[in-house]
């Protein structure tokens, strides 16, 4: 098994080489073995994915809960894991970054701090509070035995603020800041997401949900691109697929859905692989 020390040396390099790289995003550890087995080389923990696992409709994991995932994926795979942290758990910086120090200490290589507040009512950090926040995140970040690679994220466009320039000015200030990576979920276009590589001088995430899913890993790296997750969606792909094979028993007594089903040598493979 590669140390945390290999993880963060590997994470980096995927972000230091040419090209984009896709990094998806398992719920649980057997998702997470399940996409090493598969060859990507990096994976992402996601909110979403998370609650929906614990059966909660909202994206209302605690900082306990998304720390044990992660911990739980970053054991039972080689690769190195970015976890989404939301707000890290806390407006105050100090305590924003205390969930980073937690987070490595349960075996991530990287992590991410937004500017949503939590409350729909009041979406969006203030930007001087905001920049603050990330500024006490990186120095933390980066003091850690193994440096942990810290993605600031503007969350602007989640919320109803569809305001490209002060997006892009936070950017900016939370590359400034320290942040390793930086990332506006949300874009919608390739001219948005070339519009944010051009002004900022940091790898860019960029989140697929939102984009026309025939945008292909090629165009998004000739776009600028570095990194391109997909949150929540291999976990509503998967419960999807549930709800349709509940809906064709329930309502049709039928189970032709068994025909989509892995087979047992396969996922017994995938799910018993350790990487060389």
């Amino acid at each position: 098994m590669r140390t945390q020390a290999e993880k963060a040396a590997v994470f980096r390099t995927l972000h230091e080489r040419p090209g984009a790289f896709i990094i998806p995003n398992p719920w649980e550890a057997g998702t997470a073995k399940i996409l090493e087995a598969i060859g990507f080389e990096a994976i992402a923990t996601t909110s979403r994915g998370l609650a929906s696992m614990l059966g909660r409709a909202e994206d209302d994991a605690n900082r306990d809960e998304v720390i044990a995932n992660c911990r739980a994926i970053a054991e039972a795979t080689e690769l190195p894991v970015n976890a989404d942290l939301e707000n890290c758990f806390a407006h105050e910086a100090e305590k924003a970054a205390e969930t980073i120090r937690l987070t490595a200490a349960a075996g991530a290589v990287g992590g991410s701090i937004e500017d949503y507040t939590g409350d729909p009512a009041d979406p969006i950090y203030d930007f001087d509070f905001a920049v603050a926040r990330v500024t006490v995140a990186a120095q933390v970040a980066h003091s850690l035995p193994v440096p942990f690679l810290l993605t600031a994220r503007a969350e602007n466009l989640l919320h109803g603020r569809n305001d490209m320039d002060d997006t892009i000015r936070r950017l900016q200030a939370f590359a400034a800041a320290g942040a390793d990576v930086v990332y506006a979920p949300g874009l919608r276009s390739l001219d948005q997401v070339r519009q944010v590589v051009r002004a900022v001088d940091r790898p860019v995430n960029v989140l697929s949900g939102l984009l026309d899913p025939d945008i292909t890993l090629k165009e998004l790296s000739d776009a600028g691109a570095k990194r391109i997750s997909v949150g929540g969606g291999l976990s509503r792909l998967v419960l999807g697929t549930f709800v349709k094979a509940a809906r064709e028993m329930h309502e049709h007594g039928s189970f032709t859905w068994m025909r989509e089903m892995i087979d047992m040598t396969d996922l017994r493979k995938m799910l018993s692989r350790r990487s060389e």
